[in-house]
């Protein structure tokens, strides 16, 4: 799935949200073209319409284009008579028949990339609360954002061979191992099914090439809980307990307890003991 379809793909999700966080009847929204200051307009639910269908909202222009060019939320009781906005856009929102209208953008790492609006076929004020659940549609889709990139940034440093043919245990290596303890802390958080597998799947290659080859393994055909290889993944990059649950969602005793289990199955009677064996299995890289 390319960056612009996933990002498309939260986006139709979001406005399923805001229509029912908020109330408000039909919801549209899209993101910001590559290169371009402009939303196109690609998602669309409750409309009655494809007035608003593809249509390319310029930065500064109409009220998205507003809140793209100030980053924060703005709304307007009745979009044809506001005084507050320009007008570009009045025969594509009047065939819909809109009146009440709000637009949040949706902004990551200070820069806007998409823009969510609301809007009543009526003309009456939308409250503070209506614009507030609104705008926490809106985060939710920053953070999938984020952590949708990170973990793609994460991948691809993983995929880099270590330089100049340096053994497993060097500094090329050890960068390699945080990447492959901050991507198994961010699969549990992505929700694309696709993308999480990828992510599992390049943990996995990461692991089996960090085993020694040859070497005498005491608890090869272990076989960890996903949980418990999290876990063991965050101590292998020096994490303590808590340190590892506020990473992974988890309390520090069901951390402790993951911990234990692994240890058990691995053999090992201390934490160091339990990654220098995983290691060696090829279950760490």
């Amino acid at each position: 799935m390319t960056a612009n379809a996933s990002g498309a793909a939260e986006i139709r999700g979001a406005l399923v949200r805001l229509r029912r966080a908020t109330g408000l009847p039909v919801a549209f929204g899209g993101l910001v073209e590559p290169g371009r200051p402009r939303v196109r307009i690609s998602e669309l639910t409750g409309t009655a319409t494809l007035a608003l269908s593809a249509l390319a909202v310029t930065s500064g222009n109409g009220l998205g284009g507003k809140a793209v060019a100030l980053a924060r939320p703005c709304a307007v009781t009745d979009y044809s008579l506001s005084r507050q906005i320009s007008h570009e856009y009045d025969a594509a929102v009047a065939a819909e028949g809109l009146r009440s209208v709000l637009a949040v953008p949706v902004v990551v790492r200070r820069r806007v990339r998409g823009v969510l609006y609301g809007a009543l076929r009526t003309a009456q004020p939308l409250g503070d609360r209506t614009l507030g659940a609104a705008v926490a549609v809106a985060r939710d889709v920053e953070q999938a954002l984020v952590v949708r990139e990170e973990a793609r940034d994460l991948l691809a440093a993983a995929r880099q061979e270590p330089a100049d043919g340096e053994a497993a245990g060097g500094a090329a290596w050890e960068q390699v191992r945080e990447a492959h303890a901050a991507l198994r802390a961010l699969a549990p958080r992505i929700a694309d099914p696709a993308l999480r597998a990828e992510l599992l799947n390049a943990c996995g290659l990461l692991s089996a090439a960090g085993a020694p080859a040859r070497a005498p393994v005491a608890a090869e055909g272990v076989t960890l809980a996903p949980r418990e290889l999290d876990v063991l993944t965050c101590v292998a990059a020096g994490a303590t307990n808590a340190t590892a649950a506020a990473r992974l969602g988890l309390s520090p005793e069901t951390v402790k307890s993951y911990l234990r289990s692994a240890m058990r199955k691995l053999g090992a009677h201390t934490r160091g003991e339990a990654v220098a064996t995983a290691r060696r299995a090829g279950v760490l890289p």
